[in-house]
């Protein structure tokens, strides 16, 4: 089974993305095939993406999660600012984190170092907190998408309050993907 662990973002926060994709879709001339948009439905906050395990090994990263949520605090996270990862051509755009990312950070790294230790290979890039806007299939489309996020630096969305983590399944079908939780702990 393909597993990821991630925060959950409320509804206020999934319609503005949605808004947000709008507006980008109508400011941008791409073809529809050259950028694959995220149905604002499906966004998450990834901490770590595990991708395929065995079923058995599912029991194993929920009870890691556990442990680790007990031992962080809640936190308010501002989501905020349009970037893109991939240099002059994106091949993601994003909305990224304000204030709280530093409470976002250790959590992540709180998750990444404890799998670790019970065998899960270790992040070899710096955690990045971001909600996925779209993924590019096309270089010339990232470079029209890399340009326009820069008018979308200060842009604000709102707060999201981090107060549980969630192991998650993801079933990949061709009309996308189906998320079901495996577990939800909260934060103290």
């Amino acid at each position: 089974m393909r597993v990821f662990i991630a925060i959950d973002i409320d509804e206020g926060i999934r319609k503005g993305l949605a808004d947000l994709q709008s507006e980008l879709q109508g400011k941008v001339d791409v073809k529809k095939s050259d950028v694959k948009w995220v149905n604002p439905e499906n966004v998450h906050l990834t901490l770590k993406f595990l991708g395929e395990i065995k079923d058995e090994q599912a029991v194993e990263v929920c009870n890691i999660v556990k442990e680790v949520a007990s031992r962080h605090k809640g936190f308010e996270l501002d989501i905020e600012s349009v970037g893109h990862f991939g240099g002059r051509s994106a091949r993601v755009l994003w909305v990224g984190m304000g204030a709280g990312s530093d409470n976002l950070c250790r959590l992540a790294k709180g998750v990444d170092e404890q799998l670790a230790s019970a065998g899960w290979p270790k992040e070899t890039r710096e955690f990045s907190g971001h909600l996925t806007l779209c993924r590019v299939r096309n270089p010339k489309a990232g470079i029209k998408l890399a340009r326009i996020s820069e008018d979308y630096r200060d842009f604000k969305l709102g707060v999201v309050s981090a107060d549980s983590v969630s192991v998650y399944q993801s079933r990949l079908r061709p009309t996308g993907p189906v998320y079901t939780v495996l577990g939800n702990y909260k934060l103290q």
